[in-house]
């Protein structure tokens, strides 16, 4: 297990010394790509990550466990810690990839396409409560629908530093580092009076994501007993890509 330093960019909104839960899902990403690799399993058909607790911003590291690996798809599980605590457990489903075009005339395809593309999205700040530099510095984001902060909302991300240094992120964990955010972009309690912070992440993806930008079209849902969830469709630049859910925990402050 390799010991990695969080920097301050993956600080989240909650918090001061708390990572946004984007970054360490990423690093858990990363950590069973390389497990899969050794197997040829190359796409992340589902990632979840239960949160146990908050990351801190300094060292983490990730255990990753092959469960099995099959002649179509390997399963893997591990834990986040930091220090002797355990941060998030995760399981995960790696694929193997064929060159299997769909057939012209297949109902539902091609998948639909983000509400906006990027390049007609316009630039948009992500400012979190008395945060003075975090997540919102490691992304660039563009309003595609909706409104931040303001109920449904698409919105485009772009990371603008590596998840490790001298690294360059690759798709899934692009995805990963996003995915986070969709209670955040689509909230619709005041920050001021509400907590809403998510106690996992489920990431499903059917075809391997292209580019540097990722979008997020999200909802919030609440059910009036503590609870709640966030679902955001997941896009690249070319179309859908898979969904990501969120359960929530809602409480006033």
């Amino acid at each position: 297990m390799r010991t990695i330093r969080a920097s301050p960019l993956t600080r989240g909104p909650w918090h001061p010394d708390h990572q946004h839960a984007g970054p360490p899902s990423a690093l858990i990403c990363r950590a069973i790509e390389r497990a899969a690799a050794e197997a040829g399993l190359t796409h992340l058909g589902r990632l979840t990550v239960n949160l146990l607790r908050p990351a801190p911003v300094g060292e983490c590291r990730v255990d990753v466990a092959t469960d099995y690996i099959g002649r179509n798809a390997g399963h893997y599980s591990g834990r986040l810690l930091a220090g002797d605590k355990e941060i998030a457990r995760f399981t995960a489903l790696m694929q193997r990839e064929d060159d299997l075009p769909i057939p012209k005339g297949t109902l539902g395809h091609p998948p639909p396409h983000a509400p906006k593309p990027v390049r007609e999205s316009p630039p948009v700040s992500f400012p979190f409560p008395g945060v003075q530099l975090g997540y919102p510095d490691l992304v660039e984001n563009r309003i595609a629908a909706g409104k931040f902060f303001n109920g449904p909302c698409a919105a485009w991300f772009l990371m603008k530093h590596p998840l490790i240094e001298g690294e360059t992120p690759s798709p899934y964990q692009r995805v990963a580092v996003a995915a986070d955010s969709g209670n955040g972009v689509s909230a619709v309690l005041d920050f001021g009076k509400y907590v809403f912070v998510n106690c996992d992440l489920t990431i499903n993806l059917f075809r391997r994501p292209e580019g540097e930008w990722i979008c997020l079209e999200a909802r919030s849902l609440f059910g009036g007993n503590g609870c709640g969830m966030a679902e955001s469709a997941l896009y690249d630049e070319q179309g859908l890509i898979g969904r990501a859910t969120q359960s929530l925990a809602v409480r006033a402050r």
